[in-house]
């Protein structure tokens, strides 16, 4: 990065040459606003951004709305091969994933996992994600101060994870750890990783999930028709049956499933805890009108944006906002930024539980590559509210929150809170 990341450069990114803003930089996102004012810039003077030098090449920043749902939707211009985060994935482990695959490949794969969230399947959850909720709500300290993201967010979202899975449930802490593993090294995310531990967390991944691959080819066909875990649903593609016999897929679309099952609920669950202390008001809306949570789901979810961004490279020359991008150019669409853009949202930065349209963002992409389990992270978010205003009458943030070190991951490591009860 050109310029560094001062204090008073993340106070006021008009102070520098534009083209010195790297947005790349994962350290802007430890910070709580530093960030939407640099992409804030860059929507202003210059939304289709040329950023000749960083720590992951150059690249094109995409930061206004309808220009990133525009390279979202033309996936014959833009293509997700082979990475759709900003770095390029290590040589050692080069993890092949349906979201980063193109047609036909992206379809064949991706299809074979989608009934795990079909609405039938769907429904059956709720009961069961309900029962977890009110489990986990209910063994919360009253008047005490703990951390949200270990004892709600993570808790959650794991016991969910080992579900899809089929995965036993006393090791479902190994699943996060290996989501957290997977994108956090300095030259794909910006992270502080390791490549040592990095490799080693990701071959115990692979081991476990291979033995839960041979297990499964053990049952009967009629057994494993009747399952609707995620690996049994792979096994019985004739397009994906076998995938273990190619490593590095196998393990890329585990990591994958595991990584989407994870991160939009998991931060979206603390990101709604600090909206409603940012904005106490709104809070006050659905204490006096629950009805309001279904809106305000994605309302969080826009305001949150769990991922920051997707990557494409471009399969051939195209005009965009008066910029010509050249066919290989890498181009990183900033959901983040976009999710913020005034000339689509009116007032962006607030958190409104009963705004308009709350469901036109970008957190869940558009096109092929549309979040395929967006509707299972809406309804735990929205049962997990429904419980919260069941139970306290006040949840009160104790401290400002530590943020995951990443450009691509928009998520929390802490969040600490003190409940009353009602």
């Amino acid at each position: 990065m050109s310029t560094p990341l001062t204090a008073d450069f993340i106070v006021d990114p008009y102070s520098v040459p534009l083209d010195s803003i790297d947005v790349s930089d994962s350290r802007m996102f430890l910070h709580h606003t530093a960030w939407k004012a640099y992409f804030e810039r860059l929507r202003n003077e210059d939304p289709i951004h040329f950023q000749k030098e960083s720590d992951f090449g150059p690249f094109w920043s995409i930061t206004r709305f309808e220009d990133i749902q525009f390279v979202d939707k033309h996936h014959e211009l833009f293509s997700s091969e082979p990475a759709v985060v900003i770095g390029d994935m290590t040589e050692e482990l080069p993890l092949e994933m349906f979201i980063a695959m193109d047609n036909p490949r992206h379809d064949e794969q991706r299809v074979a996992a989608q009934p795990v969230v079909a609405p039938k399947n769907l429904a059956e959850m709720e009961s069961l994600i309900k029962e977890r909720v009110d489990i986990i709500l209910d063994s919360l300290p009253i008047g005490e101060t703990f951390d949200w993201v270990d004892k709600v967010s993570i808790e959650l979202t794991g016991q969910m994870l080992a579900t899809l899975f089929d995965f036993p449930q006393e090791d479902r802490r190994k699943l996060t750890y290996w989501s957290d593993l997977a994108l956090d090294l300095p030259e794909v995310t910006g992270g502080d990783g390791t490549h040592e531990v990095r490799n080693a967390g990701l071959q115990e991944c692979f081991q476990r999930f291979n033995e839960l691959w041979e297990e499964r080819t053990k049952l009967s066909d009629a057994e494993r028709a009747d399952k609707f875990d995620l690996i049994s649903l792979l096994q019985n593609s004739e397009k994906t049956k076998d995938m273990v016999d190619r490593p590095m897929e196998f393990l890329g679309n585990i990591m994958l499933l595991i990584v989407g099952g994870n991160d939009t609920t998991r931060n979206s669950l603390t990101g709604g805890i600090l909206a409603i202390n940012k904005y106490p008001d709104e809070f006050e809306k659905i204490k006096k009108n629950p009805g309001l949570i279904p809106n305000m789901v994605p309302e969080i979810i826009r305001w949150q944006t769990p991922l920051s961004h997707m990557r494409r490279i471009a399969t051939q020359d195209v005009e965009l906002g008066g910029k010509t991008i050249k066919k290989g150019d890498k181009v990183v669409m900033w959901y983040a930024s976009g999710n913020r853009d005034e000339r689509v949202i009116d007032n962006p930065d607030a958190f409104i539980v009963d705004r308009p349209k709350a469901r036109h963002h970008l957190s869940f992409g558009f096109g092929i590559h549309r979040c395929m389990g967006n509707r299972l992270a809406e309804m735990q978010i929205r049962i997990t509210w429904e419980e919260i205003l069941k139970r306290f009458e006040k949840i009160e943030v104790m401290k400002e929150p530590s943020y995951v070190k990443s450009n691509f991951v928009k998520g929390y490591t802490e969040l600490l809170v003190k409940l009353t009860a009602k």
